[in-house]
């Protein structure tokens, strides 16, 4: 794969002259492809944002995608971000074999060509080339059958489904998904011979079936040209995933479909140009920037979509309709970075919660197709809302979206992985101010509480402290001043589980006292879940973004506060590593107690910007990105969440971070690149200048904002927006008067 990579790199170049490299050249949706310890990525074929998302099959179960050393099948889609394909096909020669695993092929890596936009791989047991590419509704896959064999195409589903063969060149159907449909037009370049259909099993001759993980077959006597499948997709019906087909890829060939994408992906990634740097950060870059694209998605068909949150098809009166979001991994810093980029296709996602929150009720979380994936905590929506509106676009329904906001922050349950009406947890909660903890070999008495996820009682108070106080912004500036007093005195509910005697925000039970014992460290089970979400409490002792300054001086000043933040990149395990991993699986990109791999972790080396010692930010910083961050399969530190852990790569790589999102404010790093160009949607630019740059030279020796002195560590969103240039001046050693002002 590699080999081929360079000769696109190379004929990229030629192409597109050097004065104006075609940025995709350092794309390789197989960087992250083998896990540090929990989820793989997927080398995903697919238009930025677009309903359809492809990739190969490879082993079920296995995480390390890249190192299977065969493939399955090729998904008709992936409706829902990391939670498997729905349907899929598989060519294979020969007699028919409807064995999945006799049908299986090996393939190597060394012979295959990988972009966002177009795939080809060898089926080495078969001899088949196939290769395939996208549009926003459908994909067109080609197989060339280079033996004298017979051929056959294989459809297959997990769960219950409907297949037909129509005439001798179409197949459609079904396969049902968390109660939803997503349906599939399957038209075929050239005639089939034959057609029938099975169940596990048994092969039946019939051209039509319905049920448990059925599929049908098609087969061709002779094949001299490759047999090209074009496939659309809908969640309405059968009838719209064949108009999505026709509309897309109707007197469109295969080649000009894929250099569309080609194009696309181009003019979307060229919207961030760099300079500078080494090959290696452009290929971690620009494929970071890519896996950014991959969602929310617009399920948007011919002006209608079908919504999960009600059962019903819905008019989308000239808006697309966005779904597949984990808000508690893009917040932080996938939405933003979008906000920036694009804003307008931002507000049309907080337009789409809005519509969710009208048709179901609440506010969903993470929002898939067929309705609310109940995962995580925190209800982050009232920070994707308030950071959108507070930065100037307004383009939804703000006083609905509040209405929903507050439903959730005074009706819902804040149980991890759970969703609807409160518990008596919550209502402890609204009384008191933090969530109950439990010792942890006490035995769950609340309906409820998940088994395995526990109560997460630290976290909880401090993630929804956070959502409040987004909420009590928002409730200012419509005006409503008795909800914003009362959200604002939610929102410090964090100081409810500071511990000043151990320095850790901390489990407190409902009688008032701190669960004991306690190490910050070990305590509270399987990812700590007991008291804290997937990270200990050295990680969850920052977690209070919404006030900084107070946050400060609960860790005892800016010294002191500095001094926790070192202590936390260098505290050892306190039992074997792999014990330590084994207990914390998420933990992953291991710095000390520093977490690379996990999101609550993300803002933690920014935070001394807020102490006046930004030096140390540069330098952990590109310690830390520098460390764990690589073009090579196993260039992904911990589970990416669909945008999570990419999009704070992008940000870093430019030299700012959004540490709290809602204020509108970016803590200044240390730019990997001598100069960034931010192409705004107005026509305007924000450039970076980072003069000197280099691996030594990653200390600000001083900057100008548009020409005037900038001695803060700190830019605002209306700076970038408004277009200009930040200049810094690099050295090898740390100003450590720079950045001191506030």
């Amino acid at each position: 794969m590699y080999n081929l990579f360079k000769v696109f790199l190379i004929v990229s170049v030629i192409i597109t002259g050097c004065d104006n490299v075609d940025v995709t050249r350092y794309v390789d949706p197989n960087i992250g492809g083998v896990a540090p310890l929990l989820t793989t990525l997927t080398p995903t074929v697919h238009r930025p944002h677009s309903m359809v998302r492809v990739f190969p099959v490879t082993k079920p179960g296995l995480n390390d995608r890249y190192l299977s050393d065969k493939i399955y099948g090729f998904a008709l889609n992936m409706p829902a971000y990391r939670r498997g394909n729905v349907t899929e096909l598989m060519p294979t020669t020969g007699k028919l074999n409807l064995n999945r695993n006799e049908c299986a092929s090996s393939y190597d890596h060394d012979l295959e060509e990988v972009h966002p936009w177009y795939h080809k791989i060898r089926l080495e047991d078969s001899n088949i080339d196939a290769d395939w590419t996208t549009t926003e509704r459908a994909v067109i896959y080609r197989f060339k059958f280079n033996g004298n064999d017979s051929c056959n195409i294989i459809f297959r589903s997990a769960r219950k489904a409907f297949f037909k063969a129509t005439g001798n060149n179409i197949i459609e159907g079904w396969e049902e998904f968390e109660n939803a449909r997503q349906y599939f037009y399957a038209e075929f370049n050239q005639p089939f011979n034959k057609s029938g259909s099975f169940e596990p099993g048994k092969i039946k001759a019939g051209t039509e079936i319905a049920g448990n993980a059925v599929g049908m077959y098609v087969t061709f006597t002779s094949v001299e040209n490759p047999v090209e499948v074009r496939i659309g997709i809908s969640y309405i019906d059968g009838h719209q995933a064949a108009m999505n087909l026709q509309k897309e890829t109707n007197d469109k060939s295969f080649e000009s479909i894929k250099e569309k994408g080609h194009q696309i992906w181009a003019n979307e990634l060229g919207k961030i140009k760099v300079e500078g740097g080494t090959e290696r950060q452009k290929r971690i870059f620009y494929t970071s920037l890519y896996r950014t694209m991959e969602r929310m998605v617009n399920i948007s068909e011919d002006g209608r979509y079908y919504s999960g949150y009600d059962g019903k098809v819905h008019d989308d009166g000239g808006r697309p309709f966005y779904v597949d979001d984990w808000l508690w991994d893009t917040f932080r810093s996938l939405h933003p970075l979008m906000l920036i980029l694009h804003p307008a296709q931002q507000t049309d996602m907080v337009e789409s919660y809005v519509h969710m929150y009208e048709q179901s009720g609440w506010m969903p979380g993470f929002p898939q197709f067929y309705g609310d994936f109940p995962a995580m905590i925190g209800f982050h929506s009232a920070a994707l809302v308030w950071d959108t509106y507070q930065k100037g676009e307004r383009g939804f329904d703000v006083e609905k979206a509040y209405e929903g906001l507050k439903k959730n922050a005074m009706e819902g349950t804040m149980l991890p992985w759970r969703n609807g009406p409160q518990c008596s947890l919550d209502s402890f909660y609204l009384e008191n101010g933090w969530y109950p903890a439990l010792p942890e070999d006490s035995v769950e008495s609340v309906p409820g509480v998940n088994t395995f996820e526990k109560r997460q009682a630290v976290a909880l108070t401090l993630e929804h402290s956070y959502d409040d106080w987004c909420l009590a912004q928002l409730a200012k500036a419509l005006g409503k001043t008795d909800d914003y007093g009362y959200f604002m005195q939610r929102s410090k509910n964090y100081r409810n589980v500071f511990n000043p005697s151990t320095g850790f925000f901390a489990p407190k039970m409902a009688n008032g006292k701190w669960v004991e014992p306690f190490d910050p460290q070990l305590s509270g089970g399987i990812g700590s879940r007991s008291f804290y979400a997937e990270n200990n409490a050295w990680t969850w002792n920052f977690s209070v973004q919404q006030d900084i300054p107070d946050l400060i001086h609960l860790l005892g000043g800016k010294e002191a506060f500095v001094k926790r933040i070192d202590a936390l990149f260098n505290e050892p395990t306190h039992i074997a590593k792999w014990q330590f991993m084994g207990k914390f699986p998420d933990a992953t990109g291991l710095n000390g107690m520093f977490v690379a791999g996990n999101e609550p972790s993300f803002h933690i080396p920014y935070l001394y910007d807020y102490a006046g010692q930004p030096w140390r930010t540069q330098r952990r910083i590109r310690e830390v990105m520098d460390m764990w961050f690589d073009d090579r399969p196993l260039g992904i530190p911990g589970d990416e969440d669909g945008g999570g852990l990419c999009s704070w790569y992008v940000f870093s790589a430019m030299g700012f971070f959004p540490v709290t999102p809602g204020s509108g404010e970016y803590a200044i790093g240390s730019p990997f690149f001598n100069s960034i160009e931010i192409q705004l949607p107005d026509g305007k630019t924000f450039t970076i200048v980072a003069k000197n740059c280099s691996k030594k030279d990653k200390y600000i020796q001083s900057a100008t904002l548009n020409g005037k002195e900038l001695n803060s560590p700190f830019i605002r969103h209306t700076d970038i927006v408004q277009g200009g240039k930040l200049y810094l001046v690099m050295g090898d050693r740390p100003n450590k008067d720079w950045g001191t002002k506030p």
